[in-house]
């Protein structure tokens, strides 16, 4: 159904938007209110925002042809090159792939003076023989993906034509990007590139689509810590050697020495904290003595202070883990490696900050419930540096993310592009 705002129309979204979002997030500030009602009953903007209800059917097509390119971690490239190649058609004054292998496309404002990046990444957590193919029964779409994230990329490709259909113009440049490395571990590796000294823009204010729940606004960043711990030794027969060190025996010794005091850190109050042995691997043969004995351990906590202390705590329980096992009267000795392979930081902005509170009254007046949340995405790493940032949903109605049986349906699915288009105008400014 075509997107039609006329005063009355207006009003009542107002009165629903706010009166549903009050049980989740403070008033917004009215200087917000009226600005974002300013936007939106734009001419232009209107086009705009009826332009993004009719080419739903080219989104959904954008959406599928993407999820059909596969994007295993550290391999992006070929879905790379699409997103760039569909820049292109769809205008715009710049695009690029950069050292690291995100997508850039610029669209330049009239001043200047700020650039605003619109995220979605291209990276899904499934090895490369993951078969993609997308498979339709009405308005549900599944295949691995799907949701996470070609939705998102397909959504900010709607966004920038919805503008250049409309003849939009912005105050400052916007950057329209496709990031690599946000799952596992990847460890944000996109985004921290560009927010490194080797990156090709500066960032003024963030705003990433990612993950689902429609109101969903994420200004917290749920930071991690993760590593690879291995034990090392000679190895050998499991009669013949009997008595050298074992890096399994020294493993599990680790694993109950950290459990037992994490345990009893996490239960403290204060933020919350917590921790997994995720994944225990090594050893050839079940008489066999393993020469190496390894396990992938993930931290994670609200704050930063929290984090950093059960990081302490980890470390310790290992290195003591190493002392007390070689101590124990076993032929010759375990060596302990301890290999970060993930480090997200904490880190949260308040609700008061211009971006948060344009983003809460653009939800309001679409009639969509915003809700402030913490998350473990791209915007951990502006939200970190205090750079306005934020994760807004894919909208829709998603299901089954990072496995083989995830899905999408277009529920009222345009409604989250008109959220990122208006949030974007109200952050980039527009020009009448």
């Amino acid at each position: 159904m075509k997107t039609k705002f006329t005063k009355i129309t207006l009003t009542i979204i107002v009165l629903l938007g706010f009166s549903m979002s009050a049980q989740d997030v403070n008033q917004v500030n009215k200087t917000y209110t009226k600005e974002i009602e300013k936007i939106i009953i734009n001419k232009k903007v209107q086009l705009a925002l009826q332009h993004i209800d009719e080419s739903d059917k080219e989104t959904i097509k954008n959406m599928i042809v993407l999820n059909e390119i596969p994007a295993p971690p550290f391999k992006e490239t070929k879905r790379a090159e699409k997103f760039k190649e569909m820049f292109l058609e769809a205008g715009i004054d710049s695009v690029w792939i950069d050292a690291e292998g995100n997508v850039l496309a610029l669209r330049k404002g009239k001043n200047r003076n700020k650039t605003l990046v619109l995220d979605a990444h291209m990276d899904t957590v499934f090895p490369e023989k993951t078969n993609v193919t997308v498979k339709i029964e009405g308005q549900k779409y599944s295949a691995p993906g799907i949701g996470d994230n070609t939705r998102g990329m397909a959504m900010i490709l709607a966004t920038l034509k919805a503008m250049n259909h409309a003849s939009i113009q912005t105050e400052s440049d916007i950057v329209f990007v496709g990031t690599v490395g946000e799952e596992g571990l990847g460890d944000l590796r996109g985004v921290k590139h560009l927010f490194s000294k080797a990156s090709d823009i500066k960032i003024d204010s963030w705003i990433s689509i990612d993950g689902g729940g429609n109101g969903r606004i994420i200004n917290g960043g749920l930071g991690s810590k993760r590593y690879k711990t291995i034990f090392k030794s000679k190895g050998g027969h499991s009669w013949g050697a009997f008595g050298l060190a074992n890096p399994h025996h020294a493993l599990g010794n680790a694993i109950a020495f950290f459990i037992k005091d994490a345990t009893k850190y996490v239960t403290i109050d204060g933020p919350k904290t917590t921790f997994n042995v995720g994944r225990i691997g090594g050893g050839t043969s079940v008489n066999s003595i393993p020469f190496e004995s390894w396990m992938e351990v993930d931290m994670r906590s609200l704050s930063p202070k929290r984090l950093l202390e059960i990081d302490s705590i980890f470390k310790a329980s290992m290195k003591r883990a190493e002392k007390v096992y070689n101590a124990s009267g076993i032929k010759d000795k375990v060596i302990l490696e301890m290999k970060p392979i993930g480090n997200r930081p904490s880190g949260n902005l308040p609700s008061n900050i211009p971006l948060i509170q344009r983003a809460i009254a653009s939800a309001s007046y679409l009639g969509i419930t915003p809700k402030l949340s913490t998350g473990s995405t791209n915007s951990n790493i502006p939200i970190a540096r205090n750079i306005p940032a934020i994760t807004i949903s894919r909208g829709g109605k998603g299901s089954g993310a990072h496995s083989l049986d995830e899905t999408w349906t277009n529920k009222e699915g345009t409604k989250n592009i008109k959220l990122a288009l208006i949030i974007t105008l109200a952050e980039a400014g527009l020009v009448n």
